[in-house]
C-alpha cells in the first residue's frame, strides 16, 4: 500500500515497456495493469514481456479512493487492478471484480496459508483475488536526527510519540509527515485511545479525529508517497507510514552514503497489517493476458525479486527460499509471532459510516 512511497518508476517501466512490440506477423497482445506507485523491481514486467510478448501498459497510483473511483464508474479500461483489502471487501459486494479461475493460475499452489486465510476475511473463500504484498502502518524516523532531539535513550516504541501533542511538537523542525490515509490513521489513533480501531460508532470516531487534530500543528505533510524520497534524503525526520516505504527509505539513503540512519517501528499498542492484492475487474477486455500476468507474478522467484526490491512480504510461500535473508530475516518486514498478534486488520465499512470518516478527515487536514 506502498504505497510503497508507492511514482517514478512506474513512469519510466511504463516508458521501457512500450518500446518493445509483439512477434512478427502476431496480433499484439497488452495487459493493461493498474498498480500502487513504487510497486514493482524495475525489470519484473520488461521481463514478463520478453518472455511472453505480451505488452504492459503501467499506470500507477497513490491512493485507494483513486483506484476505487475509477473502478465504481466502470470502464476502466485495466486488466489487473491491486486494491488493498479492505477497499477490495466493499468493490467485492458492487460486483467490480471476476471471479478468478484458479486453473489458469497454478503458481496460486505457492500461496501462504497464512496470508491466505487472514485475506479470507475480506474475501471468503480468496474467490476474487490472490495477495500480491503485505505490510504495517508503523512509525519510520531519521534515528540521528530524533535522538538529537529526544535525547539518546529515547524510545520510539509507541503511538504516544505521535498522538501526544507535547511530543509531536518536539519533531515539528526537522519535518513530520502522516499518510493521506484516514484508513490508516484513524485506526492507529483509536488502538493508541484504546478503541476498537474496527470501531463505526460516530462518537469514537470523532475521538480520533480529535486526537489527530490535537497534533495536526505539528504535520507539515499529510503525503501518501512523497515521504519515501523525504525520509531518505534527511528532508523530514519522522513520518507515519508504510512499512515498506520506509524500509526502501533505508535502502536508499544507505545506497547514497550519505550518513542518513532510517529506524522503523512497530508500536507496541498495535498496528495495523493490510494487503494489497492483485484482482480482474469484471470489464477487464483482456483477461486471458491478465490470467498471464497474474501467475507471472506468483513465481516463486519473480515474488522474491520484487520483495527484495520492495520491502514488502509477499504471499508466495514458496518464494521464502529466494528471498535475500536481510528481508527475511527483518521482524518489521517478516513478522515473528509475538509482533504478529499485536497487529490489527481493519475490515470495510458501510457509506454512511465512510462520509463520516472522509469528512473527519477533511476537517483534520484542513483545520476547518
Amino acid at each position: 500500500m506502498t504505497n510503497v512511497g508507492r511514482s517514478g518508476i512506474g513512469f519510466a517501466i511504463a516508458a521501457a515497456l512500450t518500446l518493445l512490440s509483439a512477434p512478427a506477423g502476431a496480433e499484439e497482445r497488452v495487459v493493461n495493469f493498474y498498480n500502487w506507485s513504487n510497486y514493482m523491481a524495475p525489470d519484473v514486467l520488461e521481463a514478463f514481456t520478453k518472455e511472453t510478448g505480451i505488452k504492459v501498459v503501467y499506470d500507477t497510483f497513490d491512493a485507494n479512493e483513486t483506484l476505487e473511483t475509477r473502478l465504481m464508474a466502470g470502464k476502466s479500461g485495466y486488466d489487473v487492478v491491486v486494491p488493498t483489502a479492505y477497499f477490495l471487501q466493499r468493490q467485492i459486494k458492487a460486483n467490480i471484480f471476476q471471479k478468478l479461475d484458479k486453473s489458469k493460475l497454478p503458481n496460486l499452489s505457492h500461496a501462504w496459508p497464512v496470508v491466505t486465510q487472514r485475506l479470507a476475511t475480506y474475501d471468503p473463500g480468496n474467490v476474487y483475488a490472490a495477495n500480491y504484498m503485505w505490510g504495517t502502518t508503523g512509525i519510520g524516523y531519521n534515528v540521528a536526527k530524533v535522538k538529537q532531539i529526544l535525547g539518546a535513550d529515547a524510545k520510539i516504541d509507541s503511538w504516544d510519540i505521535v498522538f501526544k501533542p507535547e511530543n509531536l511538537a518536539k519533531l515539528k523542525d526537522c519535518g513530520v509527515h502522516m499518510l493521506d490515509s484516514a484508513d490508516d490513521i484513524f485506526p492507529a489513533a483509536l488502538s493508541w485511545l484504546g478503541l476498537d480501531p474496527n470501531s463505526t460508532k460516530q462518537a469514537d470516531l470523532e475521538k480520533a479525529a480529535d486526537a489527530v487534530a490535537k497534533v495536526r500543528p505539528s504535520v507539515r505533510k499529510f503525503h501518501s508517497s512523497e515521504y519515501l524520497s523525504a525520509l531518505a534524503t534527511g528532508e523530514i525526520c519522522f513520518v507515519v507510514g508504510w512499512s515498506g516505504d520506509i524500509m526502501q527509505a533505508r535502502a536508499r539513503a544507505a545506497e547514497a552514503k550519505s550518513g542518513v540512519e532510517i529506524g522503523y517501528t512497530i508500536p507496541k499498542e498495535g498496528a495495523q497489517m493490510f494487503f494489497d492484492n492483485l484482482a480482474i475487474p469484471a470489464d477487464a477486455k483482456n483477461v486471458k493476458e491478465a490470467y498471464e500476468l497474474i501467475n507471472y507474478l506468483y513465481r516463486p522467484d519473480i515474488a522474491a525479486k520484487n520483495s527484495d526490491f520492495l520491502s514488502y512480504a509477499n504471499g508466495n510461500l514458496a518464494s521464502q527460499k529466494l528471498v535475500d535473508p536481510k528481508i527475511l530475516n527483518d521482524k518489521n518486514i517478516y513478522p515473528d509471532e509475538a509482533t504478529l498478534s499485536k497487529l490489527f486488520v481493519i475490515t470495510a465499512r458501510e457509506p454512511a459510516t465512510q462520509r463520516i470518516i472522509n469528512r473527519l478527515w477533511t476537517k483534520v487536514k484542513t483545520g476547518r
